[in-house]
């Protein structure tokens, strides 16, 4: 149902930039045509890469496994459609290092044949912890952009008292649409999607946040939610960055998360629209995460719309089914523009994570030369965060890291507001990039010293352990040894007393008995 009186709170900061969707909400999802080659990474997710259970050569069908997770932070990935396995190894990321990174490449065979699926025809009448199961192994994750382990999520039931499902649906990036078509032509999907991750977290309320720019998803998704009535539809403000999960629980609920917590501590559990989506599809007809919506946008594209893309497409792909190129990109990025992060070329795979590929002309990306701060606190209006992105900027400038993170770095989500107000041009969002990844790479450094120190102590220890145990083996040796002696000489001068004891005298000589020679 829909909640038109729903109480909302305001939250501090924020910025309105050009929405720019008109050139791809208004166009449906179309399917990508197979390419010849899929790319699948298998790092695509929060945590461990999988670990690959085919070999070259091998043939495989759609929606079999083709690596498994790696402990509880990871995910599988399967074959997004049949074909053959042409290698395993090293393939450029999309990421703005465009570092390669463990990849399977996919052969089509232009069958597209299933594997046998093991459908669920009541996933309602399935325990929780079944559920989860049935997550984990199809592989799903935060399909907004954080890649999180969904099936993690569901299992937050046992570790905190949870009293509500927020459905992020907000879409606040500039450009994106692919979640507003989702929910305009496949609501019910989504409804159903909904109501089996209630069950799974074992909650009987959940809030789907719509900006109010999305009319038509708005309609659609309440018309879908209308016999459920722990389902309620909220139209939300337009304002960036509502989608960052936490902003958004605020904005509901008017609780805000502590830093460096989540969102279940206030017993809240937040999933994306389309992560729902393949949740259901994932529990009720057994379908593994092996495709998703993605918006093909920007000026340079000729054609711009949302397409249904398998996962390991590569983005020239996307773009030509999208008509080409109009003009060299200025910028080319995965996901929005905003939090995007940039491509390194065209021949990277779309990942679960990816939302979107923006090709942005020049005028689009409209960069201009850096000044100095003029210290006019823009940044700190917009900081939904209530941080001083000036001080931060300024630490991380002068390599002072420490002083960054007291002033709140790591509490920063990197959402680009700061930078889009400052009327200096700094790349505030990049200084802070740099320097999270820089503290994290320190604290690494003194956890691996610490570590090596503690397994150096350990070591110390356990081979005095070993020394000692030597040393008294020795000397007990050493005593059994001495005693045996000792036994010895002590039986030795037994015997010899048992000798004299028994040895025979000499008898008197008879000399009168002895024969006489020559008588």
């Amino acid at each position: 149902m829909r909640s038109s009186a729903f109480k909302l709170f305001r939250i501090r900061g924020g910025v309105h930039p050009e929405g720019r969707k008109q050139d791809t909400c208004g166009q449906p999802i179309r399917e990508l045509p197979m390419p010849a080659l899929l790319r699948i990474p298998l790092q695509q997710h929060i945590g461990a890469p999988a670990q690959p259970e085919v070999r070259r050569g091998d043939r495989v069908l759609k929606g079999q496994l083709l690596a498994t997770s790696q402990g509880l932070i990871s995910a599988p990935v399967h074959a997004p459609t049949s074909g053959v396995i042409k290698s395993i190894g090293k393939f450029p990321a999309p990421h703005a290092s465009g570092l390669p990174v463990r990849t399977i490449t996919l052969e089509p065979d232009g069958e597209d044949r299933w594997i046998d699926l093991d459908p669920q025809a009541t996933p309602l009448h399935l325990e929780p912890d079944d559920i989860a199961e049935r997550v984990a192994a199809a592989g799903i994750v935060g399909m907004g952009g954080a890649t999180f382990p969904s099936a993690v999520k569901l299992g937050l039931r046992e570790r905190f008292e949870l009293h509500t499902l927020v459905i992020n649906a907000a879409e606040c990036e500039p450009y994106l649409t692919c979640d507003d078509r989702l929910m305009r032509e496949r609501a019910h999907e989504i409804i159903d999607g909904i109501r089996i991750t209630l069950h799974g977290l074992q909650v009987n309320k959940a809030l789907v946040a719509i900006e109010n720019n999305k009319p038509e998803a708005i309609a659609a998704m309440t018309e879908a939610a209308r016999a459920f009535d722990e389902i309620t539809i909220v139209a939300v403000p337009v304002r960036y960055p509502m989608g960052s999960e936490k902003h958004l629980v605020q904005t509901l609920t008017g609780k805000e998360t502590p830093a460096r917590s989540l969102t279940a501590d206030i017993g809240i559990v937040v999933h994306n629209v389309a992560t729902v989506r393949a949740i259901g599809e994932a529990v009720r007809f057994g379908r593994p995460l092996i495709s998703r919506v993605v918006t093909v946008g920007g000026g340079a594209v000729h054609e711009p719309g949302n397409l249904q893309v398998p996962i390991g497409a590569p983005v020239e792909a996307l773009i030509e089914a999208c008509g080409g190129l109009r003009e060299e990109p200025a910028k080319l990025l995965s996901g929005g523009p905003m939090m995007g992060q940039p491509l390194p070329e065209l021949r990277v795979p779309v990942v679960k994570g990816t939302s979107g590929i923006l090709a942005l002309t020049t005028a689009e990306v409209a960069s201009k030369p850096t000044m100095p701060c003029i210290r006019c606190a823009s940044c700190v209006d917009v900081c939904p965060c209530g941080l001083l992105p000036l001080e931060m900027a300024n630490r991380a400038r002068n390599a002072d890291l420490q002083g960054a993170a007291d002033f709140g770095l790591m509490d920063c989500v990197s959402c680009g507001s700061c930078s889009y107000v400052c009327p200096a041009h700094i790349p505030l969002v990049q200084y802070f990039n740099y320097a999270k990844g820089a503290l994290v790479e320190q604290q690494r450094a003194k956890h691996k010293q610490e570590e090596t120190k503690r397994l150096a102590a350990a070591r110390a220890e356990r081979m005095e352990r070993l020394a000692a145990a030597k040393r008294e083996a020795m000397a007990k040796r050493k005593a059994e040894m001495a005693a045996k002696k000792a036994r010895e000489a002590e039986a030795a001068q037994a015997a010899e007393a048992d000798d004299a004891a028994t040895e025979p005298t000499d008898a008197p000589v008879n000399k009168l008995a002895e024969p006489q020679v020559g008588t």
